[in-house]
């Protein structure tokens, strides 16, 4: 994925998202099914490259720019920022602002950027009355990278209350160290580790017990699931806790990945072995692969998934339970219907954002769609 705008041009090429999943559909570009519902884009909003956003107190939504800047969404548009590190990261290839996300509680925002040396890195900061203490700032990951492409950096907290972070595979082209499919390396996963077990400690984080390799000698504890290229937006359902990931392809296949919220962790995506269903560059599929839900081919427009959430909003009842996702290079916002990690059905809902790099939930299940151009929208009923 290319990070660019129409009117100038956005420095790097962001190639992100993983594979975790049960069933496998497959679709070249899906145009012809008739919409899910009936929706339009209301821009709310201009940002300086919005690249994320997360549900915060009193019922707002914050929106972080990609140059280091998180603004809060409000009737008249964006605040002046709320928090600028802007001089702590650069936009160097993929790297930048690249994740936020609150804690359960929203007693606690989360910040994930790279460095000025491009090391991936997670900080925490307190809330109190809904405002950012900055003097509680601490950092709680770090993880250097080989090269400043793949980097991941989305975060989310699951429903079991722990802080999930997506690594991609360390950059270049084709996974040249092997990273998504060695346990002895964050990269090319997805992480699950405790920021409260490490406040109470007097650690960074702590690591839950029953994190899936925690008594492998051989693997490292802060992994949930490997095999992953570019995990570069994740979700959980807020319905059913299911777990998304839309990993974007090296160059034929893009992928979006289940998991079920009774998994206990451990899937392999199969990244770089295989490129959704398709062995890469003659690999043989692991054993243990667990194949993406859904897959695209790119012989039409798309050319990098961006990964979504499952609608469980009020506002379009027809859309409740389809997971929204799009591509950076078409645009195109697009649903799937899914029954128990099966593809049911899949949708052109017929509006198009840009260059869509993210999606954002608020706290009553809307959905917004940013577009690295600027544009702040959200998905309404026509």
């Amino acid at each position: 994925m290319k990070f660019r705008t129409r009117s100038s041009a956005i420095i790097g090429t962001i190639s992100l998202i993983a594979s975790l999943a049960l069933t496998t559909a497959s679709a070249d570009e899906p145009r012809g099914p008739r919409p899910a519902a009936d929706v339009k884009l209301t821009e709310v909003a201009k940002a300086q490259n919005p690249i994320a956003g997360a549900a915060g107190p009193r019922g707002t939504v914050w929106i972080a720019e990609r140059a280091g800047t998180v603004r809060v969404l409000t009737d008249g548009g964006l605040s002046e920022p709320v928090l600028d590190i802007s001089s702590e990261t650069t936009t160097d290839g993929e790297r930048g602002l690249l994740g936020v996300a609150f804690d359960k509680r929203l007693a606690y925002f989360y910040i994930s950027y790279t460095d000025l040396e491009g090391t991936s890195t997670i900080d925490e900061i307190a809330l109190r009355n809904g405002k950012l203490q900055p003097q509680t700032r601490r950092t709680v990951f770090t993880q250097t990278q080989p090269y400043e492409n793949h980097n991941g950096g989305d975060i989310k907290f699951g429903p079991d209350g722990y802080l999930y972070i997506a690594l991609g595979d360390g950059g270049a082209g084709g996974d040249p160290h092997g990273n998504g499919q060695k346990l002895d390396t964050l990269l090319g996963k997805i992480l699950r580790i405790d920021p409260a077990g490490g406040r109470q400690s007097g650690k960074p984080y702590t690591i839950p017990r029953n994190n899936p390799f925690v008594n492998d000698p051989n693997a490292l504890d802060e992994i949930w699931a490997y095999g992953l290229r570019n995990p570069w937006r994740f979700s959980f359902d807020s319905g059913t806790g299911d777990m998304l990931i839309a990993d974007v392809g090296q160059s034929d296949w893009e992928e979006v990945d289940w998991a079920p919220a009774r998994s206990r962790g451990g899937e392999n995506y199969g990244w770089a072995s295989m490129e959704g269903t398709h062995p890469f560059r003659g690999g043989t599929e692991p054993a243990n692969h667990t194949p993406p839900v859904f897959e695209y081919d790119r012989n039409g427009l798309g050319c990098a998934v961006t990964g979504g959430y499952v609608y469980r909003g009020q506002a379009i009842p027809a859309l409740r339970g389809q997971y929204l996702y799009s591509d950076y290079c078409d645009g195109t916002v697009r649903t799937l219907k899914l029954k128990y990690g099966k593809v049911t059905g899949q949708s052109d809902l017929g509006v198009t954002n840009g260059e869509v790099i993210s999606f954002v939930q608020d706290g009553a299940g809307e959905l917004y769609v940013l577009a690295i151009g600027g544009s702040v929208s959200r998905i309404d009923a026509a």
